[in-house]
Formats: C-alpha cells, structure tokens, sequence
C-alpha cells in the first residue's frame, strides 16, 4: 500500500526558512546533537515537542500520543487505551496514522514559519523537494551504540543491544510504512555521518556550515 504524503513531491518548491532534519539510528546521540546544534546556531529543535504540539490539536493527552510516537500501526489490536482510541473522532483511523499525519501539518507549518531543526518523524520525506531543507542522517556502529545506550539508561550490555534492536525494528518499519522508501537507504539524506568516528564538536561544525550555505 502506497502512503504519499499530501504535498511533499513538489520538488523546487521555495520555504523561504532554512530546516534541518535529522533522522538517527538509536544510541548515536541524533537528540542531544540536535539539541547542541539548535544552541549554537540560535533555533529551535523539535523532537518529543512536535507529540505536545498534535496533543493540543487533538485533545489527545501526550501520554497517550507517546506510546505510538514513531510507531507504525499494529494491524491486531489498538495501541492506546480503548476509550481513546474509540472516540467518535478516531474510531476507523489508527491512534499512530492519527499522530502522523497531525505531525506532517506541524512540521510544514514549522518549516513554513521559522528556522528549526526537526529530529526523526520522516521529516526529510515530509520537506523533500522544498529548497530550503537539508536532510542527515546519523548512524554509528551496533558495538558503540551499545555503549551509548548501557550508560544512558544504566542497563547491562544485554538490555542494551536488545533496546537498539527494538527501537531501531521500530523506527525502521515506522519510516518504510508512512514513506514507501528505505529508512536506512544513505541516498534518502543529503549528509550521513558516523558519531561512532566522527567525534561531535566536528560532527557540528558540519552541520552548522550545512545550515549556513542554504540560500
């Protein structure tokens, strides 16, 4: 099943703001590079806040709206509790497609409005062909990953690997579902770059020439 997103194969289509997407295999830091590159230059990110955002539009609380958060829909059963997930509003239309397609307003809406940095949510397929966007994707080796992930959420090398697969298995069949494209297909960006080799101050450095060279 195809799922085009409403108006994002307008190719040379102008924005008049500079944006940067970026997508993240789990355990690279994609967050907290996004979140240092939106300080260095000055705009804002948006992450966790663009679940807040289609909450409010919604009237769906953000608890809720978290558990389906770059998620592809279940076809068995409902993600959220029933009595969400059955009101009038929502009752034939999955809480994640729901999440989804609020998300991509926001974002174009966003990317309409002002300079910004948008982490995951298929944003680079969202933006694609608008001149003002410039997508990347970081990635870093499985074994550094890891490393990552047992000192963030102070779990064994075990719970590690299986949280990275998990969430990677999650995010990948999330993109290839709303984006009919290869979440992990290095043609799908602009820039690729390893966190695992490239240590982060550079990793930023690049990003922020990226930023600046968008006319």
């Amino acid at each position: 099943m195809v799922h085009t997103i409403p108006g994002t194969k307008k190719a040379g289509k102008t924005m008049g703001r500079r944006v940067i997407t970026i997508g993240r295999q789990y355990g690279s830091n994609g967050h907290r590079i996004a979140k240092k590159l939106s300080e260095r230059l000055g705009i804002h990110y948006y992450d966790k806040e663009l679940i807040k955002i289609a909450g409010e539009m919604q009237n769906i609380t953000y608890e809720e709206l978290l558990k389906v958060d770059e998620k592809r829909a279940n076809p068995w059963r409902y993600p959220v509790e029933d009595e969400v997930q059955m009101a009038k509003q929502f009752r034939f239309e999955p809480m994640n497609d729901v999440l989804f397609y609020t998300q991509v307003e926001i974002i174009k809406d966003l990317a309409a409005k002002e300079d910004c940095i948008i982490v995951g949510r298929c944003a680079n397929d969202i933006l694609k062909g608008y001149e003002g966007c410039r997508s990347v994707f970081i990635h870093a080796p499985f074994e550094k990953r890891v490393e990552v992930i047992m000192e963030r959420a102070s779990v064994d090398e075990r719970e590690a690997s299986l949280l990275i697969k998990k969430i990677d298995k999650q995010r990948r069949y999330y993109y290839n579902y709303f984006t009919d494209q290869k979440w992990e297909d290095m043609t799908q960006y602009d820039i690729c770059l390893n966190s695992g080799s490239v240590c982060e101050e550079q990793i930023l450095d690049v990003l922020a020439a990226l930023y600046e060279s968008i006319l």
